[in-house]
């Protein structure tokens, strides 16, 4: 059949293409070939000037050979002596008839030799005539219709019914509106014409049956009045009988082809004047994109379900299977209802989803089971229709299945990530109260592969062999995926907390470092001794350089001790380089709070006052100093007040002593990583001449104390230092009392007979040496003057409470009044001993002047 064409699925050569190409299979298979054949034919570069003819009309009715004598083609034609089908889908093939050789032709006309109705071999399956008729009518200019003379008047023979349908969906399809109306020239070729009944009464015949049919086919909105004249036109032509009058049906053959030339209408009585092929029937379609144009009419007649009609045994298998189909979802409803509802119930109470228990299993029996019993009931009946019916069913039940499912999983999803969450939390926790010997990467793979194998199980439960979406191997991917932003999530939370460990350990070691430095400050030994000119102790000149060099060697450890441990974690390079970068500001944060804290007025001013105290009260080899009246105590006092002033500057600014500059702080905490998320900044405090968009300058972030709190702190000192001064004086003037010699003379001569008495008493000579010497230790530590103070103290103290003691006695005792004669109401509740003068009046009474 056409096997010297260029069918579909083949890989067409030119010599096949020299004969045609099949357009459409019968399997309803458009060929994409088609526009390499008009190439090859030279039809796709003529433009507009081609033309396309197709053939319609009964199985066997001479169809193929009709267009092989018009046109010169070779379509296979029937066998003489077997009546099959010969022509099964659309071919194609360009006009050869010689025009030297017989009537002249328009150019590039292309032929269509479309598949016969009412063939036994289709049977009741009029689906691809239907179809094939209206692709014809859609694109062809004139559409010659091949009918026996005996045929016309008949509704069937002349395929009246088939028309009908082609009519109406062509008219919803393509002629929708005026607009776009398009005409085409329906051509009635009668044979086996006989002229018993003229050709005019057989045209009136089958013009008065189209235009019954016209009028009963259903037409779109604004069209219900139009008529089959507008849109198409009709020519007719009868021809002999090919075997009993061949001489005159070949040259009636040649008259009609002569037929097929360009035309138009005259502008008198609108009659063809020429030949067939009018402007208007042309779809001005370029030749070249005619291909593409086929394709697309032929696509949305394949997909339009009006030329879907079916047979009565397809009715009644649809109705048998639509009636088994809900008989078993009954069943199927039975076992997934309940189940549907504990999820609906779940998200109606606004609870999350728990994960059913043996929900694949249960799912999967009833499905089975379902289609089983449809497949037992339903199987007898039309093939094609059990097989779309099973389908449906199929997918009804999948789409619920589908929805249960995907449910579980959900639920299953945010289940295992809730479980990994907490599982992984506390098994940190309990590596931390084991002392934190634990590994948070190793934690993390072994719950995350226990998630991963838990959800895995449930989702194989789930699957249902054969069934695509059962697949859920998206749903695993996504889990998996979520795992690793949890996983992420945790490890930042870790690194957080290593870090605020870190943090504390740096602010202790800080606290204790700094503190040590500073506390150097008290001790200004050989500072007494210096002049003016001299250099400083090493514990006061190079004070910031050792406070930067324990700073540093404290955040050097530090990121060691981050970096290994954040090495356990798997964390990234960028996330290390973060966690360094925001450790070393809060490093830097944390000295300066350090050393303000060591600068508080308080402190700093007790720190000077025993800088100056160590330099003025010792000597330069620790030995206190005894002041006595020849020293220079006001050249000592002097020089180490302005020694201990002069660590005032020092303190002031943060600069090392090599460089006499701030440390290059922008140097030491690094440029801001490209990994820093906002969130990672939140809680940095900024730093003067890093965060340069804050206002403060580098100058400014290591000033430590302000010209302000200078100014106060030496005003303080001073007034400090001279009451230290004052003291050393009075201490130095009352350790010796100013005797006259003459006094020595006069004792030695009055008291000479006791001196002799003392001298020949051993006792009294003990006495006298051990006082003497006690008087003489006492002179030397410079403690005779504290001593009678003390002795003043206590004399005073024991006349006081002689004296309350007297009064209390002389209070209570009745036998002490008598004795005094004080008479009992003198000692009344207005008058008593405590509220006497010491002149034994009654004291005034000050209460008395209270309100004025």
């Amino acid at each position: 059949m056409n096997g010297h064409f260029a069918a579909i699925g083949n890989g067409p050569t030119a010599k096949q293409y020299d004969h045609g190409i099949q357009v459409i299979d019968e399997d309803k298979s458009f060929n994409t070939n088609l526009n390499d054949y008009l190439t090859e034919t030279h039809v796709a570069e003529s433009g507009f000037n081609y033309h396309l003819i197709s053939v319609f009309g009964s199985q066997s009715t001479g169809k193929s050979t009709l267009l092989n004598h018009l046109f010169g083609t070779q379509f296979s034609v029937m066998s003489e002596t077997e009546r099959r089908q010969t022509t099964k889908g659309i071919w194609l093939s360009k006009n050869k008839r010689d025009s030297a050789n017989g009537s002249p032709m328009a150019d590039n006309i292309l032929v269509m030799d479309v598949e016969g109705t009412d063939g036994r071999e289709r049977g009741e399956d009029q689906d691809f005539e239907r179809k094939s008729a209206l692709f014809a009518l859609a694109t062809s200019e004139v559409l010659i219709v091949n009918i026996w003379e005996h045929q016309v008047g008949l509704y069937q023979g002349a395929n009246m019914g088939l028309l009908k349908t082609v009519f109406e969906v062509n008219l919803q399809l393509f002629l929708k509106d005026r607009q776009s109306q398009t005409r085409s020239l329906l051509f009635f070729v009668i044979r086996d014409f006989v002229g018993n009944t003229p050709l005019e009464n057989l045209r009136t015949t089958l013009i008065t049956d189209l235009s019954k049919i016209w009028s009963s086919i259903s037409k779109p909105q604004g069209l219900e009045d139009s008529k089959i004249e507008d849109y198409f036109d009709f020519a007719f032509s009868a021809l002999p009988h090919k075997i009993y009058q061949p001489e005159k049906f070949l040259s009636e053959v040649d008259r009609l082809g002569a037929r097929f030339t360009t035309g138009h209408r005259s502008t008198k009585d609108q009659e063809f004047v020429g030949g067939v092929f009018l402007p208007e029937y042309h779809r001005r379609i370029p030749a070249d994109g005619l291909s593409l144009y086929a394709g697309g009419v032929w696509d949305q007649i394949v997909n339009n379900k009006d030329l879907d009609l079916p047979t009565q045994q397809e009715l009644l298998a649809q109705f048998r299977c639509d009636e088994i189909a809900r008989e078993v979802l009954v069943g199927f409803d039975t076992v997934i209802a309940p189940l549907e509802e504990q999820q609906v119930e779940a998200i109606r109470l606004g609870k999350p989803a728990a994960v059913l228990a043996d929900l694949g299993a249960h799912g999967a029996g009833a499905r089975e089971k379902c289609i089983k019993a449809f497949e037992t009931q339903a199987s007898r009946y039309h093939k094609g229709v059990y097989t779309m019916k099973r389908g449906e069913l199929e997918s009804k039940i999948d789409t619920r299945l589908k929805a249960l499912y995907q449910a579980q999983l959900t639920a299953a999803h945010k289940a295992g990530v809730a479980a990994f969450s907490d599982a992984v939390s506390g098994a940190v926790k309990a590596g931390q109260k084991a002392g934190g010997s634990y590994e948070f990467a190793e934690i993390v793979e072994k719950q995350k592969a226990k998630a991963l194998q838990i959800f895995k199980k449930e989702a194989q439960s789930l699957s249902i062999p054969g069934v695509a979406w059962s697949n859920f191997k998206p749903q695993y991917r996504l889990f998996e995926k979520e795992l690793d932003e949890v996983s992420a999530r945790l490890r930042k939370e870790e690194m957080r907390r290593l870090a605020i460990r870190v943090e504390r350990w740096v602010r202790s070691r800080l606290g204790d470092a700094i503190g040590l430095e500073f506390n150097k400050l008290g001790s200004g030994r050989g500072g007494s001794v210096t002049s003016e000119g001299a250099e400083k102790p090493a514990t006061e000149k190079d004070l910031w350089d050792r406070v930067w060099n324990a700073f540093t060697g404290i955040v050097k450890e530090a990121e060691t001790r981050f970096a290994d441990r954040a090495k356990s974690f798997e964390a990234s390079h960028e996330e290390v380089e973060v966690g360094l970068w925001r450790l070393r500001r809060k490093s830097w944060v944390a000295l300066r709070e350090k050393i303000e804290e060591e600068v508080m007025e308080s402190n700093i001013l007790m720190k000077l006052r025993e800088n100056f105290e160590d330099k003025f009260r010792y000597d330069e080899d620790g030995v206190p100093r005894i002041w006595r009246p020849t020293d220079d105590i006001e050249g000592i006092y002097t020089k180490a007040r302005e020694s201990t002033l002069g660590l005032v500057p020092l303190l002031s600014r943060f600069r090392l002593s090599e460089t006499y500059a701030a440390p290059d702080l922008p140097a030491f905490i690094g440029t801001q990583p490209a990994g820093v998320e906002p969130e990672d900044e939140e809680d940095l405090l900024p730093i003067g001449g890093i965060d340069e968009e804050e206002g403060k300058s580098l100058e400014e972030e290591t000033t430590v104390l302000s010209e302000s709190k200078r100014q106060d702190l030496v005003v303080r000192f001073k007034k400090m230092a001279d009451g230290v001064y004052v003291e050393a004086k009075r201490s130095a003037i009352g350790g010796i009392t100013q005797v006259p010699l003459y006094f020595y003379v006069v004792l030695l001569i009055l008291g000479w007979n006791e001196i002799l008495m003392v001298l020949r008493n051993p006792f009294l000579i003990l006495l006298i040496l051990v006082m003497g010497g006690g008087t003489y230790v006492a002179y030397s530590l410079n403690l005779l003057g504290p001593m009678m103070q003390m002795s003043n103290a206590a004399f005073n103290q024991a006349v006081d409470i002689g004296k309350d003691r007297l009064r209390d006695f002389l209070a209570n005792s009745e036998t002490a009044r008598q004795a005094l004669a004080v008479p009992a109401r003198q000692m009344g509740a207005d008058i008593s001993l405590d509220r006497l003068d010491s002149r034994g009046k009654k004291a005034q009474d000050i209460s008395d002047d209270d309100d004025i």
